[in-house]
């Protein structure tokens, strides 16, 4: 008897093991009588105290025959595939790329600190206090370091190619 239903769900397609399992979050927003602000997720409490619904998502978690197929074959059987080749031209690419971008960083680093050494040789007249001349400075030395951060990252990425 029970080999009987089991084969019938089987062949007719349980939808709990078919369809995604579907899970519904609701927000609401409620205000009790002085006036407080509170937010919820339990239905009842919401409509006792008649509040508003703030958001409403819809979770979808994938059926279990879906998360036991294996991992490696996860597009239809007609998906293109990239070849050892495509793959080996688009990290030369990307290698590229991040050559010329690390050549402009050290380009503008270069710039950087000359208008920053440019704006240390300026004295003026008004700055007599050295707090209001670190208060000039200061855009030009972070300027500075963000390139000095920007280069550091790209030569990282550059050193994970290899």
């Amino acid at each position: 008897m029970h080999r009987a239903w089991a084969l019938a769900l089987l062949l007719v397609g349980w939808p709990a093991v078919n369809a995604h399992a579907q899970q519904v979050t609701e927000i609401f927003k409620c205000r009790n009588e002085t006036g407080q602000i509170t937010y919820t997720n339990d239905r009842r409490q919401a409509e006792k105290q008649k509040c508003e619904l703030v958001t409403s998502q819809v979770n979808v978690a994938p059926s279990q025959a879906a998360a036991s197929r294996p991992q490696g074959r996860a597009g239809p059987a007609g998906f293109p595939r990239e070849t050892p080749r495509e793959s080996a031209g688009a990290r030369e690419r990307q290698r590229e790329i991040l050559e010329q971008e690390l050549a402009a960083e050290q380009r503008a680093l270069a710039q950087a600190r000359q208008a920053l050494a440019e704006q240390e040789a300026v004295r003026g007249g008004e700055e007599r206090n050295y707090s209001r001349v670190e208060s000039r400075l200061q855009p030009y030395k972070e300027s500075v370091e963000n390139h000095q951060k920007n280069i550091e990252a790209l030569q990282r990425e550059l050193a994970n190619l290899k």
